[in-house]
């Protein structure tokens, strides 16, 4: 009896792995990505114009992003100061990160992105910040929209200048 357990309980893991595994696969060509699983290319979506202006987005929690090389995609926290949009990319120093968070890496690469908001594709690109006075304060406005811990905008700008967190502003 307990060897037929045993079995039935391994077949149902092989299973729950490949259906997993198919999902993952099948979401490569999907069209965005699903939450925080990424996505393939946008399929869909009007190209627009870069606003020169990004307020209208000060209340969202994530936007969809695409990079250009590899076409893939996902959804990121976003912050508006002073009607500038800015990315952030976090635990980047962590063994979970190093793993999970690819698309800092092909930004390296190529910093062209397409961003999805309301069915509007806005071709930009990211531009790394490492230092500056406005890192402090879009650190801040950070951690207070998604309660994050980090202290003061110094020590939060500190993980900037340590590469614990990537911050991105985005320009046409």
């Amino acid at each position: 009896m307990l060897k037929v357990m045993i079995r039935w309980l391994l077949l149902i893991l092989v299973a729950m792995t490949i259906g997993l595994a198919g999902f993952f696969l099948s979401m490569r060509f999907a069209d965005g990505p699903m939450g925080i699983v990424s996505g393939g290319a946008f399929s869909t979506g009007v190209v627009a114009a870069s606003p020169s202006d990004w307020s209208f987005l000060d209340g969202r929690e994530v936007i969809e992003f695409q990079t250009v090389a590899p076409e893939t995609s996902r959804t990121v926290w976003l912050v508006v100061f002073e009607g500038k949009l800015y990315l952030v990319s976090g635990y980047m120093n962590t063994d979970f990160g190093k793993i999970w968070k690819q698309w800092p890496h092909y930004i390296e690469e190529n910093n062209r992105v397409i961003l999805r908001i309301d069915g509007k594709l806005y071709q930009q690109q990211l531009h790394r910040l490492m230092t500056g006075d406005v890192i402090a304060p879009v650190m801040l406005k950070f951690s207070e929209k998604y309660q994050l811990s980090g202290g003061s905008g110094e020590d939060l700008a500190a993980m900037i200048a340590r590469g614990d967190t990537w911050l991105y502003q985005v320009t046409p």
